[in-house]
């Protein structure tokens, strides 16, 4: 195992805790951006662009019958082939969390359709099930497997917030394990059954799960309930038959206390175990291998790479398979570089060393021949864990323009859950609703003072009837700290003064006879 250091080019923030990476014939792309997509990239969706120690990140496209795919964090991914005979096939994308910490329940596939040396374009369409429908979640595994023919997608584990009816002041916005249901999914009939399996006592999330055939094997995991990483190892069979499918669980002995674990496949039967935390403040140095064969997991320890000091020292890491062996991982780079949110990140490769360099010829050989490449090169939430899967039957371009990050506009002043003035009481952990317009998230308003800030409606003492009117009509709006500096500022109405004819000189002769005149007028009524 190698670990190579790579230098992210000016956008490395937009790796962060959760992200996901989708993996076509070769091709690494990254979903879960930091963030709402900006217009340098509306999709969210990005190609990474390895060069030898380099990477850089440019920006994918969708095609104009696609839905819309939020950036989501922490979702389950898997992939599904549409048959046996064809190399076609397409991601299944579930729940996740968006920019604004709401969950997602929605299922998306998401396609590759055609590439070019300029542009690759996906397809992201949503579907519909009926029956038990998992709830919105994060933090779970979606795995698919093969019976009798068929195939149906499992769900298991993941984070929920709170239901409303349990919610209290304090706790407005926790979140608690979902129900350790199994869910089988056909998308083909487009409905969803959940099963409830006694052997599943205890919600679990942020753990790893690898199919094989009509096989799950579900590892480790964190249950918040107990604040546990218990070395769980569970065996979910699926069989489908005819009729009603069957599913049976098995505990097995030799788990691993772990969650949030990085999985890479290394060989048809042989994956990789990656990092992780064995506690909220130990995180996990060793690795393992599993080997699948005939029905049967085993997992032993594996020699370690030689980590950097800044990883060993670092409080948190996460990361993502990047495929063929190789994960990408990423440590906090805070107070050690010049943009306080960048990151450092690693490529560890778990193959042996012919193959590494086999490998590392392979990457040479396709940047030598992309020379040509026209484009210009939140804190983090310390208590989430990383949510990571793979399947047994893993997948083995051209540039486009690199995104830079820095022609965008910093997004970070307008979160929900910021201190927006010296008298702002809204907490994430005891807020509640206070307009009848919100759900999860406190009401804001855009202050118009210099370059502008977020405000909460609530800490502005808005009604509700002013907090309408002022989103419908198109005025300028100054929050209570920067309202009578902004009347001081304005410059005063011009006053219009009306302008005074002047008289026009009269001659000589007639001013004396006008006198004349008005003097015999006078004396006249002064005698009668």
């Amino acid at each position: 195992m190698s670990l190579q250091v790579v230098s992210a080019v000016s956008n490395s923030s937009l790796l962060q805790p959760g992200f996901s990476l989708l993996n076509f014939d070769g091709h690494v792309f990254l979903f879960g951006q930091k963030g709402w997509p900006k217009r340098s990239c509306p999709t969210g969706v990005f190609l990474l662009d390895i060069k030898q120690t380099e990477l850089k990140m440019k920006p994918a496209f969708f095609s104009k019958d696609s839905c819309y795919l939020p950036p989501l964090r922490y979702p389950a991914l898997c992939v599904l082939g549409s048959n046996a005979k064809s190399d076609e096939y397409h991601y299944i994308i579930h729940g996740g969390k968006t920019p604004n910490n709401d969950l997602s329940d929605k299922i998306y596939f998401m396609s590759l359709i055609s590439k070019n040396s300029k542009k690759m374009m996906f397809r992201c369409i949503e579907k519909d099930l009926d029956g038990d429908v998992p709830e919105a979640r994060y933090g779970h595994t979606i795995n698919v497997v093969h019976s009798r023919g068929k195939s149906v997608s499992v769900i298991f584990g993941g984070r929920s917030y709170t239901p409303l009816a349990q919610r209290t002041t304090e706790k407005w916005n926790s979140v608690v394990d979902c129900l350790p249901s199994v869910f089988l999914v056909d998308f083909e009939f487009g409905c969803c059954t959940s099963y409830i399996l006694p052997e599943l006592q205890d919600g679990l999330s942020f753990h790893v799960s690898i199919a094989r055939e009509d096989t799950i094997y579900i590892l480790g995991g964190h249950s918040l309930q107990n604040n546990t990483r218990c070395p769980n190892l569970y065996k979910l069979k699926v069989d489908l038959p005819l009729g009603s499918p069957a599913v049976t669980c098995t505990i097995l002995p030799g788990g691993i206390s772990v969650s949030s674990a990085i999985v890479t496949q290394i060989s048809d039967t042989e994956f990789v175990l990656v990092g992780g935390y064995h506690s909220d403040n130990q995180k996990r140095l060793v690795c393992n291998t599993i080997v699948l064969e005939d029905s049967k997991i085993e997992i032993v320890e594996r020699v370690s790479p030689e980590w950097t000091p800044d990883i060993k020292h670092c409080r948190i890491w996460f990361g993502r398979d990047l495929g063929k062996g190789s994960v990408l991982l990423g440590i906090p780079g805070a107070n050690k570089q010049l943009i306080s949110d960048a990151n450092y990140f690693y490529i560890l490769r778990c193959k042996g060393a012919e193959e590494d360099k086999e490998e590392e010829l392979t990457t040479q050989i396709c940047s030598q021949t992309s020379n040509e490449d026209p484009g210009d090169s939140t804190p983090f939430e310390d208590s989430e864990e990383f949510c990571f899967s793979a399947e047994a039957n893993s997948f083995d371009i051209g540039d486009n323009d690199t995104y830079n990050e820095n022609d965008e506009e910093d997004e970070s002043e307008t979160g929900y859950w910021t201190t927006c003035s010296s008298s702002c009481n809204i907490d994430i952990n005891s807020w509640v609703p206070f307009y009848s317009t919100e759900l999860n998230k406190p009401a804001m308003i855009l202050c118009s003072s210099g370059a502008g800030h977020w405000v909460h409606a609530q800490c502005m003492d808005l009604s509700e009837t002013m907090l309408l009117r002022l989103s419908e009509a198109n005025v300028k709006y100054f929050c209570n700290k920067h309202v009578d500096l902004n009347k001081g500022l304005q410059t005063p109405q011009k006053v219009v003064h009306l302008k005074k004819q002047p008289m026009k000189p009269l001659r000589k002769k007639k001013a004396m006879k006008l006198a004349t005149s008005m003097k015999k007028s006078f004396l006249r009524r002064l005698f009668e």
